[in-house]
Protein backbone atom coordinates (compact mmCIF):
# COMPACT_ATOMS: atom_id res chain seq x y z
CA UNK A 1 0.00 0.00 0.00
CA UNK A 2 1.36 3.40 -0.95
CA UNK A 3 2.09 5.78 2.12
CA UNK A 4 -0.29 9.08 1.97
CA UNK A 5 1.97 12.32 2.33
CA UNK A 6 1.67 12.75 5.94
CA UNK A 7 2.38 8.99 7.07
CA UNK A 8 5.37 9.32 4.77
CA UNK A 9 6.44 12.96 6.54
CA UNK A 10 5.96 11.45 10.03
CA UNK A 11 8.02 7.96 8.86
CA UNK A 12 10.73 9.98 7.74
CA UNK A 13 10.32 9.51 4.10
CA UNK A 14 8.28 12.54 2.93
CA UNK A 15 8.41 16.32 3.37
CA UNK A 16 5.74 18.44 4.39
CA UNK A 17 4.30 21.25 2.71
CA UNK A 18 7.21 23.42 2.70
CA UNK A 19 9.32 20.29 1.40
CA UNK A 20 11.24 19.48 4.93
CA UNK A 21 11.94 16.43 5.91
CA UNK A 22 10.83 15.08 9.87
CA UNK A 23 14.35 15.64 10.88
CA UNK A 24 14.39 19.53 9.40
CA UNK A 25 11.71 20.02 11.71
CA UNK A 26 13.02 18.08 14.62
CA UNK A 27 16.29 20.18 14.21
CA UNK A 28 14.51 23.21 14.74
CA UNK A 29 16.09 25.69 17.59
CA UNK A 30 13.60 26.91 20.07
CA UNK A 31 13.17 29.96 18.66
CA UNK A 32 12.14 28.39 15.07
CA UNK A 33 9.26 26.08 16.63
CA UNK A 34 8.02 29.70 18.18
CA UNK A 35 8.30 31.22 15.14
CA UNK A 36 7.08 28.87 12.35
CA UNK A 37 3.84 28.37 12.20
CA UNK A 38 3.32 25.67 9.21
CA UNK A 39 4.44 22.42 10.62
CA UNK A 40 2.31 21.69 13.87
CA UNK A 41 -0.32 20.39 11.71
CA UNK A 42 1.94 18.02 9.73
CA UNK A 43 3.80 17.00 13.12
CA UNK A 44 0.53 16.53 14.45
CA UNK A 45 -2.54 15.88 11.90
CA UNK A 46 -6.12 15.85 12.70
CA UNK A 47 -9.37 15.42 11.43
CA UNK A 48 -10.37 18.80 11.40
CA UNK A 49 -9.17 21.64 8.98
CA UNK A 50 -6.38 23.91 10.85
CA UNK A 51 -8.11 28.09 11.03
CA UNK A 52 -4.43 28.56 11.89
CA UNK A 53 -2.97 27.83 8.32
CA UNK A 54 -5.09 27.30 5.84
CA UNK A 55 -4.21 24.33 3.44
CA UNK A 56 -2.65 22.52 6.27
CA UNK A 57 -3.09 18.17 5.67
CA UNK A 58 -6.46 17.03 7.13
CA UNK A 59 -6.24 13.52 8.80
CA UNK A 60 -9.12 11.30 7.13
CA UNK A 61 -9.90 8.24 9.05
CA UNK A 62 -8.39 5.56 6.39
CA UNK A 63 -4.89 7.71 7.35
CA UNK A 64 -4.91 7.83 10.87
CA UNK A 65 -5.55 4.16 10.93
CA UNK A 66 -2.25 3.54 8.28
CA UNK A 67 -0.35 5.50 10.39
CA UNK A 68 -1.57 4.10 14.01
CA UNK A 69 -0.33 0.73 12.17
CA UNK A 70 2.81 1.78 10.87
CA UNK A 71 5.76 1.80 13.30
CA UNK A 72 7.53 4.04 11.54
CA UNK A 73 5.41 6.74 11.18
CA UNK A 74 4.50 6.06 15.39
CA UNK A 75 7.98 6.73 16.29
CA UNK A 76 8.43 9.65 14.62
CA UNK A 77 5.23 11.04 15.76
CA UNK A 78 6.62 10.44 19.21
CA UNK A 79 9.87 11.89 18.12
CA UNK A 80 7.86 14.61 17.56
CA UNK A 81 5.91 14.92 20.72
CA UNK A 82 9.40 14.64 22.39
CA UNK A 83 10.73 17.67 20.74
CA UNK A 84 7.87 19.70 21.23
CA UNK A 85 7.77 18.63 25.04
CA UNK A 86 11.65 19.61 25.48
CA UNK A 87 10.73 23.03 23.47
CA UNK A 88 7.68 23.25 26.23
CA UNK A 89 10.51 22.31 29.09
CA UNK A 90 13.18 25.22 28.01
CA UNK A 91 10.79 27.91 27.55
CA UNK A 92 9.05 29.96 29.29
CA UNK A 93 6.71 32.42 27.32
CA UNK A 94 3.69 30.15 26.44
CA UNK A 95 2.96 30.20 29.96
CA UNK A 96 0.65 33.73 29.68
CA UNK A 97 -2.88 33.82 29.95
CA UNK A 98 -3.14 34.13 25.88
CA UNK A 99 -0.60 32.74 23.66
CA UNK A 100 -0.95 30.57 20.38
CA UNK A 101 0.99 27.57 22.26
CA UNK A 102 -1.96 26.97 23.78
CA UNK A 103 -3.89 26.12 20.24
CA UNK A 104 -1.08 24.00 19.28
CA UNK A 105 -1.05 21.92 22.81
CA UNK A 106 -4.87 21.05 22.00
CA UNK A 107 -3.52 19.89 18.63
CA UNK A 108 -0.68 17.70 19.54
CA UNK A 109 -2.75 16.42 22.85
CA UNK A 110 -5.32 15.79 20.25
CA UNK A 111 -3.54 13.78 17.74
CA UNK A 112 -1.58 12.06 20.32
CA UNK A 113 -4.65 10.94 21.56
CA UNK A 114 -5.76 9.35 18.25
CA UNK A 115 -2.76 8.07 16.94
CA UNK A 116 -0.22 6.85 20.04
CA UNK A 117 -3.12 6.42 22.73
CA UNK A 118 -4.65 7.27 25.82
CA UNK A 119 -1.96 7.12 27.71
CA UNK A 120 0.72 9.16 26.25
CA UNK A 121 -1.74 11.88 25.40
CA UNK A 122 -2.59 11.89 29.68
CA UNK A 123 1.06 11.74 29.78
CA UNK A 124 1.86 15.35 27.78
CA UNK A 125 -1.24 16.53 29.69
CA UNK A 126 0.28 16.11 33.10
CA UNK A 127 3.47 18.16 31.90
CA UNK A 128 1.67 20.83 30.01
CA UNK A 129 -0.30 21.33 33.23
CA UNK A 130 2.20 20.62 35.64
CA UNK A 131 4.27 23.01 34.39
CA UNK A 132 1.20 26.01 34.07
CA UNK A 133 0.87 25.36 38.04
CA UNK A 134 4.81 25.46 38.48
CA UNK A 135 4.57 29.28 36.83
CA UNK A 136 1.66 30.15 38.94
CA UNK A 137 -1.30 29.19 36.79
CA UNK A 138 -1.47 32.13 34.23
CA UNK A 139 -2.75 30.06 31.78
CA UNK A 140 -6.03 31.00 31.01
CA UNK A 141 -9.59 28.66 32.26
CA UNK A 142 -10.45 27.88 28.74
CA UNK A 143 -7.07 26.78 27.10
CA UNK A 144 -6.75 24.53 30.16
CA UNK A 145 -10.93 23.43 29.41
CA UNK A 146 -9.78 22.28 25.60
CA UNK A 147 -6.83 20.57 26.78
CA UNK A 148 -8.84 18.83 29.50
CA UNK A 149 -11.36 18.26 26.71
CA UNK A 150 -8.79 16.49 24.27
CA UNK A 151 -8.31 14.10 26.44
CA UNK A 152 -11.01 12.88 27.90
CA UNK A 153 -11.45 15.11 31.27
CA UNK A 154 -14.31 17.37 30.26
Amino acid sequence: MRMTPIQAFLAGGGTDGAGRTLATVLAFDDDRIEAVHDFIQWCFPLEQASRAVPGAPVLTPAEADSIRRDPAAREGLRAALARMRRFYADTDRWLAPHDHNHLRITRILTAIRDLLGEAEAQDFYAFATARNAGAGSPINPASLAFWAAAVGRS
